[in-house]
Order: C-alpha cells, then structure tokens, then sequence
C-alpha cells in the first residue's frame, strides 16, 4: 500500500482549499445558511460545473471525474474546515452511489450526469430516523427499520399506474431543496416483507417538505411527508431483486458516506484547532502570551495527537470503501468506516469544546464561530451515531466478541452498549 497522495489528489485539494478561503468565510457561511436553501446556491454552481465536486467519485461514463472514495474525502476534508452548508453529502455520497448501485441503465443515464454537473440535486429518505441503521453503521441493515407495516414508516404499494408511497421521514438532509429523493420504502405485506428504495421527484403531488430547525445551521434538514404519492422503483422489476441487494448497496453507501463525513470532521477539526493555536499565541495574560503556559501547550499538544490520528483512520476507511464500489479491487471494511467516523466524530466534539474554553469570553458567544463547530459535532453524531454504538459495530465486523466456538456474541455486545 502507498499511503502517499498523487498529485491529482494534492491538485483537489489545493484548487478546493484556495476557493473556499476566497468565498466562505465567516460571515459567508451564517449569511448562507439563513436563506431559504441554507446554502449559496451560487457557490455550489461553481464547485459543481467548474471543479465538477458531486461527480468526483462518479464514472466517467456517467459525467463523473473516475476518481473515487479518497479523493472525495480529500474534498470533504476541505468543506468541513470551512464548514460549508452545501447539499454535497446528501448528492454525492448517499443518492448517487445509490443510483450507481441500483438503478437501471435508463435512470443512471438520466439523473447521474445531470448530479454529477449539479444541474439536480438529491438525498436519501430513511423513515424513523435511522440513517445510521439503514446504512449498516451501527448494526446489520436487514430487517424492518422502513416500517415493517406499523405506524411511523413508510409504506409503498404496487397499483396499474406504479407505484404509491405513504408515510414520513424527518432528518432528511437537505430534503427541503433536493430536486429528486431516494425514498426507502416497507413493501410486500407480512408474506413477501422487504424494502426497496423509490424514486421521486420534488414536484410530485402529495409530497410535502419542511425545513426543520436544528441545532447545526450548516446542515440543513427536512420532514418529508409522503401523501398517495407516484414513485418510481429504483432498479428492475421487484420480483428481480431482493433485499439482499438493496442492504448490500445500502451497506456500500454507508461505507463511503461514512469515510466522507469522517474527513469532514477532520478537517472541521483542524481548522478549529488552527484557530486555538493562533488565538493563545496572541493572547495575553499575566504578561506573557496564553500559548506559553505548559498546561495550555500540554492540552493543544493532546488535541494535535488526536486529529492526526483521526485523520489516518478517515484516508484508511476512504481507502477501503473504494473495494465496496462495483469492480473494486479491494474488500471493503464496513467496520472501518464506521470506526473511523466514531473517531472523528469525538475528536471534532473535544477539540471544539476546548476551543471553546480555550477562547475564553468570547468562546462561549453567539457571534463567534467556536460553537459552530460543537454544533456540528454533536448534530453528526444524533444523524448517523451515538459514537458508542459506531464503535460497537466496528467491534462486531472485526469479530472481537467472538466467544471460544468462534460464534460472534453479537446480542451480549449489543445488550452491553444499549445498557
């Protein structure tokens, strides 16, 4: 293995970190995420159709750049410095690897080179809040967490016309503004049980959205309620596909989602911790800088060794989730993506809180912008966590509750983290 980048790969992530000191600052990111999109819709324009972002990791053939999981987290390390509120995640790294996975020739030619370009965007629709379940990160994917016939799923049902979707799902990101939606939707009755993910566009009759307020601006979230309304099934006919695909993509989604928002955090967290550094030095008490103090240095010391050892497991978990993509090369490791994001996740919630104290007064203020780092951290953690149970998984993939007859203790470890 070469742990070294290419030059392509220091190319993405110079050319993204240089336009995004350019054009989101400070004041350019509370100013986005207060207008109705809850992002610059003129800078995602720009980072879509000249740096071609949301196709980095497509094919070619589809009006992606052939690049892959790494050089998306290298990009999303850079967007999470800046915190930038744009509907990246939701488009790049939940719908279209999806698409990718499931859809039928007709509907990759027709939606993936349109995301790719940023002309449509899209998101993923789980019911119930579990994101992070349908996405095999902190536990196995099958079973009935799209309904399952009772209330508060979503439910579809197969009529002359196609198909009709009923139900809800609230933390949908970017839900409000996505202008098409991948729906996992409970069908077949008790007899023929399963999920399959639909499509639907933005403008289809009975689809309702709203935005949500929530404790992270820079990452926008909807409640989409479903109301008798048209889908399009995602992929061939239902008879020609079981759940046993639609877990496997889902599963694979989840591995490169994972690594992508683990480098975000990363990246969030450097540049707090870079604004720590730069405030202590500058700061004085008793006569002297704060940064000179040993107990200071001592604590930034420890958060330094943190980040970087963040920041290797989120390249490892990019690393491995290219073998989860069609014709990869190497055996995916959903358990280091969901490890990887464990560690991200707690790292950008301690440097941030220390950031906070460390800043002093001002620290604690709406104006400044050390809390919206926590918020960040502690909004990504409720959305595809707890850390506790990201680890848990972790733990089951590698066998490590594996008892003396090689059979995993999978309920003892799961008892133990719900206790």
């Amino acid at each position: 293995m070469d742990a070294a980048f290419t030059e392509e790969q220091d190319e993405i992530r110079r050319t993204l970190r240089e336009l995004l000191h350019k054009r989101c600052g400070p004041d350019e990111v509370k100013a986005a995420v207060r207008t109705p999109r809850g992002y610059d819709r003129a800078l995602w324009r720009q980072l879509a159709g000249q740096l071609g972002l949301p196709g980095l990791a497509l094919p070619a053939a589809y009006g992606g750049a052939g690049c892959g999981p790494t050089e998306l987290a290298l990009a999303c390390e850079e967007t999470g410095r800046v915190l930038l509120p744009s509907p990246l995640i939701a488009t790049a790294t939940l719908a279209a690897p999806l698409i990718l996975a499931l859809g039928t020739q007709g509907q990759r030619e027709g939606l993936l080179p349109k995301l790719a370009t940023g002309e449509l965007t899209a998101t993923l629709a789980v019911p119930g809040g579990q994101l992070a379940t349908a996405l095999a990160l902190t536990g196995p994917n099958a079973g009935a967490w799209a309904g399952g016939g009772r209330a508060g799923g979503i439910q579809a049902g197969a009529q002359a016309g196609g198909w009709r979707l009923y139900g809800e799902a609230a933390q949908v990101l970017d839900g409000h503004t996505a202008d098409v939606l991948l729906v996992a939707a409970h069908t077949g009755g008790f007899a023929r049980s399963r999920t399959l993910v639909f499509l639907v566009r933005a403008n289809a009759p009975g689809l309702v959205r709203t935005r949500q307020t929530a404790m992270d601006e820079t990452r926008p979230q909807a409640r989409i309620e479903l109301r008798d309304v048209a889908a399009e099934l995602l992929g061939e006919g239902e008879g020609e596909r079981g759940d046993g695909a639609v877990a496997g993509a889902l599963a694979a989604t989840g591995a490169e989602a994972a690594a992508a928002l683990a480098a975000e955090a990363v990246g969030a967290a450097d540049a707090a911790l870079a604004r720590t550094v730069e405030y202590v030095q500058a700061r004085e008490q008793f006569g002297r800088p704060v940064g000179a103090f040993q107990a200071v240095q001592h604590r930034l010391a420890d958060l330094y060794v943190a980040v970087q050892a963040a920041r290797s497991a989120a390249y490892y978990a990019a690393w491995s989730a290219g073998g989860a993509r069609p014709g990869g090369r190497r055996t995916a490791e959903p358990g280091a993506a969901a490890l990887a994001l464990a560690q991200a996740l707690e790292t950008l919630r301690k440097v941030a809180a220390e950031a906070i104290q460390l800043h002093g007064g001002i620290g604690f203020t709406w104006e400044h912008d050390a809390h919206l780092y926590f918020k960040r951290a502690a909004c990504d953690e409720l959305l595809l966590g707890p850390v506790h149970r990201l680890r848990a998984r972790a733990a089951e993939e590698a066998g490590l509750f594996a008892d003396v007859n090689g059979a995993p203790e999978a309920s003892g470890v799961r008892e133990a983290v719900d206790a």
